[in-house]
């Protein structure tokens, strides 16, 4: 396989820098969401090639965790000017297997090129804090070393970026990392990691291994994994989370969401409904930081709902890959099968359809389509009120106050991002203040950090103590040693 040819056709594990398919492993297949058609076969790992794997980044970890933290971020350097080069390639893989817009996936390579940007800066990043005469003659310093093996499960929906959230940051630090990506888009990380060859990464300290439970299972217990990051659902979230913590691992793993807009009848509304369609709608609501609830506040909710169902019955659903089309597909039949069931439970449990989404798909398609939905008079005793969806469907819920919308989402038991959009200073600071939610945006639709901030999910959507990227990556990534010194 070759970096300079984006068209991925045998699916392979990447161990101790060699690309080698399994013999006699079952697995699984890649569609393209947008047409049905066969993209590659997946062969899941078992327990004896996670061993390999894992077994093979502990004997990198030996060396390169020796290796100056100056000279480990060269290889970094090396790797961002060749995804600076590829971006268009790797864009186009990520939407041919995740069906995302050729737009969205250009911009989520360029999320994961910041991911790397600020992991290159690992040589200030890791700096210690020192400290001469803490008494007489004593001198104390604090450094940071790297923890050994890290592992890393990701998720569909951005499978160029959120593996980026985690190696570059950990093998910085001097440790190793396998990762196990979803099984349903294993060709973007795939070529992203051929890139990574390419930049003269030394074997073993990168791996990538292709699974299902038992692939994950298998890392959640090596002995020789110290910590795990993982990026999905609320259920599989806390299940990673207590699995590994019980065998003394090091944790994070971020869960579901339920994500709230407020809108204040002081909001600029145009602009406000471009930034709800964008959160709700991009991406065809597959990612955790979607807007799933709007909250209309006392008379905002009539000319708000006037634009949004006018501009979402515009929306062009298609092939990701067309030019014009502004949502792709779902990413597998069986995801848009039980999206298609929320949309139906709405209308059985008396919500009101304002845009039918199963009314709303291209004619003719082979793909997993299912056009944006928006269902007013949400009551929170509702299943699209309650349940993460995953889906472009938007439930309206309409409150009084801001102080009734502040009660609202602090009710849910998820907390990952929420959003205000008003015009006044006073209204943003007490909502940002006061929603017990770990992202905010105001007038911001997708409150999503940049890579020197942390993806701060709150309750049940992080469970954990130390987020993703940012400082806490940092953190997360290596141990700290207290050194005090005295010489006589």
């Amino acid at each position: 396989m070759t970096a300079t040819d984006p068209t991925i056709s045998l699916v392979s594990f990447y161990i101790n820098g060699n690309w080698e398919r399994p013999v006699g492993r079952t697995g699984g297949t890649v569609i393209n969401p947008a047409t049905g058609a066969l993209l590659a076969e997946v062969p899941y790992a078992d327990e004896s090639d996670i061993d390999k794997a894992v077994r093979a980044a502990h004997e990198a970890f030996l060396k390169w965790r020796e290796v100056p933290v100056v000279e480990r971020v060269q290889v970094l350097y090396r790797y961002k000017a060749l995804l600076d080069k590829h971006t268009a390639d790797l864009a186009n893989v990520l939407t041919r297997e995740n069906g995302k817009t050729a737009d969205d996936s250009k911009l989520e390579v360029r999320r994961a090129i910041q991911m790397v940007e600020v992991a290159c800066g690992m040589p200030s990043l890791m700096m210690g804090d020192s400290l001469n005469d803490v008494a007489a003659g004593l001198d104390c310093k604090t450094i940071r070393q790297p923890i050994g093996v890290c592992a890393g499960i990701t998720p569909f929906n951005f499978p160029a970026m959120v593996p980026m959230w985690m190696w570059p940051f950990a093998i910085a630090c001097g440790n190793t990392f396998v990762l196990k990506p979803s099984e349903k888009v294993p060709l973007t990380p795939t070529f992203a990691i051929q890139l990574l060859h390419q930049a003269g990464l030394p074997p073993g300290v990168m791996n990538l291994v292709h699974g299902a439970k038992p692939a994950v299972d298998a890392l959640l217990h090596h002995p020789l994994v110290k910590a795990v990051s993982f990026v999905g659902s609320t259920p599989v979230a806390k299940y990673i989370y207590s699995t590994a913590a019980a065998e003394g691992k090091r944790v994070q793993a971020l869960g579901g969401a339920k994500n709230h807009l407020i809108v204040m009848d002081d909001a600029d509304m145009p602009k406000t409904v471009e930034a709800i369609i964008s959160s709700a709608f991009g991406a065809a609501g597959e990612r955790c930081l979607a807007g799933s609830v709007l909250v209309p506040v006392g008379d905002a909710a009539g000319p708000l709902l006037d634009l949004l169902v006018e501009r979402t019955k515009a929306l062009t659903v298609g092939n990701g890959a067309e030019a014009g089309v502004e949502m792709g597909p779902l990413v597998t039949s069986d995801h848009c099968k039980k999206v298609t069931g929320y949309v139906e439970k709405g209308v059985a449990e008396g919500a009101v359809p304002l845009v039918d989404g199963r009314q709303h798909t291209p004619a003719g398609k082979k793909g997993h389509f299912l056009g944006p939905t928006i269902f007013d008079h949400v009551t929170k005793d509702m299943t699209i009120a309650r349940e993460e969806i995953f889906g472009p469907v938007l439930s309206v819920m309409r409150v009084k106050t801001l102080d009734d919308a502040i009660a609202l989402v602090n009710q849910s038991p998820y907390g990952n991002a929420t959003a205000i959009f008003t015009s006044s200073g006073k209204s943003a600071r007490e909502y940002s203040s006061r929603c017990e939610v770990g992202m905010v945006g105001v007038n911001v639709g997708v409150a999503a950090p940049m890579a020197f901030f942390p993806f701060a999910g709150w309750k049940n959507s992080f469970f954990g103590d130390l987020h993703a990227h940012g400082k806490d990556a940092v953190a997360f990534y290596t141990e700290q040693k207290v050194i005090m010194s005295r010489w006589f």
